[in-house]
């Protein structure tokens, strides 16, 4: 069973996938958890990081977030130029219902205001994105507590305080979020003083990231419909790979044909790059849709995700065990916690939202 079967099994037995909330309801002040008072340094400005910051702050805790990269956002990344509606280089579908944006802002004095559109079995956003939530909604509160080109190098956990050594010197802490790529932590990028657990170390180099990589092109006429070309993939366990609608509900009159591939159908593109990898999508294409995509090309632009070095790939398989999520989701030592779409209690993974979730847990228990 993979994560999406998990989910729609879940809803045809009522069964709730729960947005928790930081403080239960019904409790005596005296039995209400104080909030933590130590200092929370999270590393990594994606979704799990970002979140983590944002719910830290509602619960007015101190806190830093130091990014690798030059930007936030990780693999929300979109394009801004290329159409006249933002093109998800990474994150696109919302896997959840409308309401999980309203939960994730976590306050009833903003009202989220986003459109979307069904794009079964998930919805899009209307010339939107999940970037533009975050940037929207998360970010304006928190952007005074991201340093970025910071990049970690180790972990010194066994102090009492912990250090964190990066390129740009040295950071303190008393907790530490770790909300980074999980290719990052297999390949050994970030060292940790003393070693993780060796469960932990099991679950980090036993689990599989899919590679990632899309592919957005511009025609003169939409000659591939609104219906999605699914390639099958044997086993399915060794990725998916969609060419679909990238324009599908946008206000736009351009046509959009965007390319999803992860796991081991993208090593066709990974492997490639400028005027080939041009020249092979689009004689796929002319296979598929009777040599009509050439005499239409307009313009194109790509993605590969294994190429950028603080992200590595795509994401964690949705054929993961989920015993194997959970152990990444697992905090150490009640000073490392892990927040993102790879790190949450296994009922589900990889999507933006169950990033947010996992750092809405993190918070919680930083501050049990």
């Amino acid at each position: 069973m993979n994560r999406k079967e998990f989910i729609k099994i879940c809803g045809l037995f009522g069964i709730g996938l729960p947005f928790q909330g930081m403080v239960s309801m019904g409790k005596r002040d005296d039995d209400i958890p104080k909030p933590f008072t130590g200092k929370v340094l999270i590393i990594g400005a994606g979704a799990g990081g970002l979140s983590a910051g944002y719910f830290l702050k509602q619960q007015g805790n101190d806190f830093e977030i130091i990014e690798a990269s030059p930007a936030y956002g990780g693999r929300m990344r979109i394009n801004t130029g290329f159409a006249d509606f933002p093109i998800p280089l990474g994150a696109e579908w919302l896997e959840a219902s409308t309401s999980i944006l309203q939960e994730i802002v976590n306050d009833s004095s903003v009202q989220v205001d986003v459109k979307t559109v069904a794009d079964n079995p998930d919805r899009k956003f209307v010339n939107y994105s999940w970037f533009n939530f975050f940037e929207d909604y998360i970010v304006p509160s928190i952007a005074a507590n991201i340093s970025f080109d910071t990049i970690v190098q180790s972990i010194e956990y066994s102090r009492k305080q912990i250090l964190v050594h990066t390129n740009n010197g040295q950071f303190t802490a008393d907790k530490v979020v770790v909300s980074v790529p999980l290719q990052i932590l297999k390949d050994g990028d970030i060292r940790f003083i003393p070693s993780l657990p060796k469960s932990k170390l099991d679950a980090i180099n036993d689990t599989v990231v899919w590679e990632g990589f899309k592919a957005f092109f511009d025609f003169n006429t939409n000659f591939y419909g609104d219906n999605e070309y699914v390639f099958p993939i044997t086993p399915k366990s060794n990725g998916q790979k969609v060419y679909y609608n990238a324009a599908f509900g946008q206000n736009t009159t351009k046509n959009i044909l965007g390319l999803f591939v992860v796991g081991l159908p993208a090593q066709d593109f990974i492997s490639r790059s400028g005027d080939d990898l041009r020249d092979f999508i689009l004689s796929e294409l002319d296979s598929i849709y009777a040599n009509q995509a050439t005499p239409n090309y307009i313009q194109h632009i790509t993605q590969n995700w294994n190429n950028e070095s603080f992200i590595k790939g795509g994401y964690l398989t949705d054929y993961e065990d989920w015993r194997k999520v959970r152990e990444l989701g697992n905090s150490v030592a009640d000073k490392l916690y892990f927040a993102g779409g790879e790190y949450t209690d296994g009922e589900d993974w990889v999507s933006v939202h169950t990033a947010a979730q996992s750092a809405k847990r993190v918070v919680g228990e930083i501050n049990k």
